[in-house]
């Protein structure tokens, strides 16, 4: 998903898109499952890869799925996107009537469409109303919306544990306090000047003090982490024998989900040496391809920042 590019109107660059084409090996041919779709970069290449390969792409977000689908309309019935959630793709192969999977993809970043589009609110760039939701259409609350009904403890804890902020419960208490008075966080601008000030601000800060605070609120707006190992689990349930799942994730939070599950998926148990039944749910399921994960290079994250923080790990079914 987390494609990137100067602005709305620049060309968008799937991260680390040589890496995954690789590890997945669409050349094989089959059905390829883009999970997080975003705006289809990697898709394309997956198409582009072999005349008998197929991709099935999900995503949450409309807008997302409408311009992915106009840039791979060229692929005709090779393709077909689905409005879902990616944990929910045993639903939507079930629906699709697909069975086993050559491939799965699931790129856990936002898209530069959702960055880059000032009104849903991901961006501190520009002021806009504090929305977050890559499903704009769902009943999913907005971040406002979060703010303006958690107590400050849970907002604390939230911004600590999704955005490891240290200063997480002044943070907390300044929002509350500005709620009791009447005046409700409600936009970009005012959430990164009263993070700022709550942090402190030095102009020599290699990152703006308010993006962990973004991140955190943007995970739990979209539920981010929650199921995560799961997905994985199911992913490679659905995957046929030798095929392939490759994921990007973007925060040390994403990546521990991804590093364990793979572990435990791979026969490594979790357990300890003091417990005498595996209870972890260790099994030898797949062989790991990444024993560290892959991170862009010097070039990509020279031409796309976003990439910087980008690592790919991927596994192959037995």
């Amino acid at each position: 998903m987390a494609e990137s590019g100067g602005g709305p109107g620049a060309p968008h660059r799937p991260v680390l898109l040589q890496e995954t084409v690789r590890l997945l090996a669409p050349e094989r041919g089959g059905l390829f499952v883009d999970a997080t779709l975003g705006l289809g970069g990697h898709s394309e290449a997956i198409l582009e890869a072999s005349p008998q390969t197929r991709v099935l792409g999900i995503d949450r977000d409309p807008a997302a799925l409408r311009l992915a689908s106009e840039r791979l309309a060229r692929f005709g019935e090779r393709f077909r996107a689905v409005h879902a959630n990616h944990r929910d793709v045993v639903r939507v192969m079930r629906e699709a009537g697909d069975g086993e999977a050559s491939g799965i993809l699931a790129d856990l970043g936002v898209s530069s469409l959702q960055f880059d589009t000032a009104e849903r609110g991901f961006s501190f760039r520009q002021d806009a109303p504090l929305d977050m939701r890559m499903d704009a259409s769902g009943n999913e609350e907005t971040a406002a919306q979060l703010l303006a009904r958690l107590p400050e403890e849970e907002i604390a804890r939230i911004i600590f544990e999704y955005g490891e902020e240290r200063k997480s419960r002044r943070i907390a208490r300044w929002i509350v306090e500005r709620r009791e008075r009447g005046e409700p966080v409600e936009t970009t601008a005012r959430l990164a000047e009263l993070v700022a000030r709550a942090v402190g601000h030095k102009r020599t800060d290699r990152i703006h003090p308010a993006t962990r605070t973004f991140q955190a609120l943007r995970i739990a707006v979209n539920h981010e982490l929650e199921g995560l190992g799961e997905f994985i689990e199911t992913a490679v349930d659905l995957l046929q024998a030798q095929g392939r799942l490759a994921v990007i994730s973007f925060h040390s939070l994403e990546d521990r989900i991804v590093k364990r599950t793979l572990r435990r998926l791979s026969g490594q148990c979790e357990c300890g040496p003091r417990v005498p039944v595996c209870s972890c749910g260790a099994r030898s399921a797949v062989e790991i391809l990444t024993r560290r994960p892959i991170t862009a290079s010097d070039a990509e994250t020279e031409e796309n920042a976003r990439a910087r923080s980008a690592k790919l790990r991927a596994c192959l079914k037995l």
